[in-house]
């Protein structure tokens, strides 16, 4: 019989963060997802964000908005998509001392197309212009390919 591992309260949080982004990614990722997958994408975003604020640094709230931010982007949701990327914002800039490189072009990439959904598009592109020239300079050359690949892609609504 497989022994039960046992996790402190700290260690349990971060396991529940951990996979329930990986939960948001696996369904951000599909194609053709129906309303229960939207539902339950937007679920484990939240959830993932709650653990990591419980368990997690700064850093790990600021990356939690950002991914709720994504997911009400992708769902069209204006309201929450640019509230969460503003929250996303005004962590990073609040704590940037804290972050890596490449966490201020995904805060700027987040801002940008949440404008871009609300159909603001001076401060799109103004954001989009601070994601780019913040991305070029991510030091790691894969952290830099994996945010231009998340740049690139997805839907800009019309301003990108």
């Amino acid at each position: 019989m497989e022994e039960e591992k046992k996790y402190s309260l700290s260690e349990a949080h971060h396991t529940f963060a951990v996979d329930f982004h990986g939960k948001t990614w696996d369904l951000l990722e599909k194609k053709d997802r129906n309303q229960d997958e939207n539902e339950r994408m937007l679920d484990y975003a939240h959830a993932s964000l709650a653990h990591w604020r419980t368990a997690g640094a700064e850093i790990h709230h600021a990356r939690g908005e950002w991914l709720v931010a994504r997911v009400y982007t992708v769902l069209g949701d204006k309201t929450n998509a640019l509230y969460h990327a503003s929250r996303c914002l005004e962590l990073f800039e609040t704590k940037r001392e804290k972050m890596a490189d490449f966490d201020a072009a995904f805060t700027f990439e987040a801002v940008a197309r949440a404008c871009a959904l609300t159909g603001d598009g001076a401060k799109a592109q103004e954001f989009i212009e601070k994601a780019r020239v913040t991305g070029q300079s991510i030091a790691d050359d894969k952290d830099r390919e994996a945010f231009f690949l998340e740049f690139d892609g997805g839907d800009w609504y019309g301003v990108k």
